[in-house]
């Protein structure tokens, strides 16, 4: 059974930084694509965030750039998110993504992608 569990969500102020952590267990990590997704209230789930099998190529949504940092660590199979100046619009629910399209540009879900339960990041102004 796939498990992804999230920890390091939390309240912060604008300018703060927060890290996430999401460890899977029951598959293959390294075999998987690793990336974040958000959804604020009232709004479409997001991508933010991904990081290929080997951890060489990344993806960020330009809202987030030069502001997040994804990585993973294999040995661990922990993915993380160094989340730096944070805003109030990044203010949603995180959820840790195994397994989905991954292109230079874009990444999207798939119909069986893995989810964990999602870990709520709130920041003040």
């Amino acid at each position: 059974q796939v498990q992804l569990v999230e920890s390091g969500g939390g309240l912060a102020q604008a300018g703060d930084s927060l890290r996430l952590a999401c460890a899977a267990s029951g598959l293959s990590f390294s075999t998987y694509n690793m990336g974040w997704f958000r959804q604020a209230p009232g709004k479409e789930r997001e991508s933010v965030a991904a990081v290929s099998m080997s951890g060489t190529s990344t993806y960020y949504t330009d809202s987030v750039k030069d502001r997040f940092t994804i990585s993973r660590d294999n040995a661990k199979k922990t993915v993380y998110l160094q989340m730096n100046n944070l805003k109030p619009e990044d203010t949603a629910v995180y959820f840790c993504a195994a397994g989905f399209l991954f292109t230079p540009t874009s990444i999207k879900p798939y119909h069986d992608t893995h989810w964990g339960q999602g870990t709520q990041v709130t920041v003040s102004s």
